[in-house]
């Protein structure tokens, strides 16, 4: 189920060093990780685990917790890809004791083209720097350099100045208003979200049924999720249409695609009526069908 972002990485590892890559399929029920296939892959020679906290698609929160706790046990380290997750809830990394953590900055209000990873402190010092450049060495002699401290010798070259002022902007307004207040409101307005979609019967809605982020991955029964998103934004509604960078997860829920609707703490619940509404209207145009159950 993961986001291309926690794949694709993984493979050019596997290309340079031949590490062997093993994936943890859903469970029969299609909202969320196998996890009895999670323990019996977990073996002495597992290395690291990477999972995504929330699934951008399905909109499960993962037993973090227990994949952690299992991965420990075998020596592994995990890596959470937290950026569903982040701008949603409060995360504790500590509490949580996951050895490496990313998020990005777009998804939580912060500017594009930045992200930050949390690292426990003696695993970033036993890793070299991945690229090298200005502002991440110590001293630089002919025949060899030095390093500069934690974190810079991870941040060659002039910083994203901008963005990085943006994120940290970012973070101070989420906070001012709650991470707690943001997570209980979009717990509300997603189920809600959840039983509008659920009133139609040509609806399909993938993932859990409670217990999911505040979005809905859905098809609706012969209409093409692009036409769907094409017609929405004539109404002045903004879905998404296609794998959402999840090809490997679409492909094992038998799909190409799928129309995702994505709420906020912005959001209303008077615009998932809208958006209700404007479905219909868009549903009706493509010569399909909703019906009441």
């Amino acid at each position: 189920m993961e986001h291309h972002s926690n794949l694709v990485p993984w493979q050019f590892l596997a290309e340079r060093t031949g590490a062997v890559l093993k994936f943890v399929p859903l469970n029969s029920a299609g909202s969320g990780m196998d996890m009895e296939v999670f323990h019996n892959l977990l073996s002495d020679k597992t290395k690291l685990v990477s999972c995504g906290h929330i699934s951008n698609v399905l909109g499960c929160c993962n037993p973090v917790e227990e994949i952690i706790a299992a991965a420990h046990a075998k020596g592994a380290k995990v890596l959470l890809d937290a950026c569903q997750s982040v701008p949603h809830m409060t995360v504790d990394v500590q509490a949580l004791d996951c050895d490496f953590l990313v998020a990005s900055g777009h998804k939580m209000c912060g500017p594009t083209g930045i992200g930050f990873l949390y690292g426990k402190k003696d695993l970033l010092e036993e890793m070299p720097p991945f690229m090298g450049g200005g502002e991440m060495i110590a001293d630089v002699f002919m025949e060899y350099s030095t390093y500069a401290e934690l974190p810079h010798k991870f941040e060659p070259g002039t910083p994203a100045i901008g963005e990085a002022i943006g994120l940290g902007a970012a973070v101070q307004y989420l906070n001012k208003i709650g991470m707690e207040k943001i997570h209980q409101y979009e717990k509300e307005i997603g189920e809600y979200l959840y039983k509008r979609l659920s009133e139609f019967e040509e609806v399909k809605i993938y993932g859990p049924e409670t217990e999911r982020a505040a979005l809905c991955a859905f098809q609706i029964e012969g209409v093409h999720p692009s036409d769907l998103s094409v017609m929405l934004d004539l109404e002045g509604v903004a879905i998404r249409a296609g794998n959402h960078c999840t090809q490997p997860l679409h492909t094992a829920l038998g799909e190409a695609g799928s129309a995702r609707a994505s709420l906020y703490f912005y959001n209303t619940f008077d615009e998932v009526d809208t958006f209700i509404e404007a479905l219909k209207s868009a549903v009706d145009a493509l010569g399909g069908k909703l019906t009441k159950k």
